[in-house]
This record gives structure tokens, sequence and C-alpha cells, in this order.
């Protein structure tokens, strides 16, 4: 697996960052670059933004509705949280 870079990094804090004070918060790849990380970190690369929302997605901590540009992305619901959702 490719090592992430820095800039990657400091993007994925910025998410996770945002979302510990939203944590029902959910928007796509260009709503996160101007409403989550752009008021923390100034202009957003949209390509560095992507790969650090899959990387947090491939690390499970994030899920994505949607696919490709349109995808929304928030925190992952652990499997209670679905369950509580479901009625179970």
């Amino acid at each position: 697996m490719q090592e992430p870079s820095q800039r990657e990094g400091e993007l994925a804090k910025a998410i996770m960052a945002y979302l510990a004070e939203h944590p029902e918060a959910m928007d796509t790849l260009e709503g996160i670059a101007e409403w989550w990380v752009l008021r923390q970190q100034g202009r957003v690369e949209l390509d560095s933004l992507n790969r650090a929302l899959l990387r947090l997605k491939a690390e499970g901590l994030l899920e994505a509705e949607g696919k490709g540009q349109l995808a929304r992305y928030r925190l992952k619901k652990s499997d209670s949280d679905h369950k509580k959702v479901d009625g179970a």
C-alpha cells in the first residue's frame, strides 16, 4: 500500500476534527473541501482530499453513500447504531 503523503495526513486530521465537532455531518467531496476543510486549512486540493477520504474509508472510519464525485461521506456508524436505526 502506498505511504500517505503529509498533505493527506493533514487533510485526514482536519476531516476528523470537523467530524468530532459535527458527528452527524455528511457531504460530497466538494462540500467537504469548501465547508469542512477550507475553513481550517485554506485552499484544498481536491485530489489530495479525495485520497484522504478514501484512506479514512479504507480504515473503517468513514462510510460513503453514492459513488464518484457525488458520494457523501460521514462517520461510519457502528453495528449497534445500525440496530438502533433498524429498530432491532
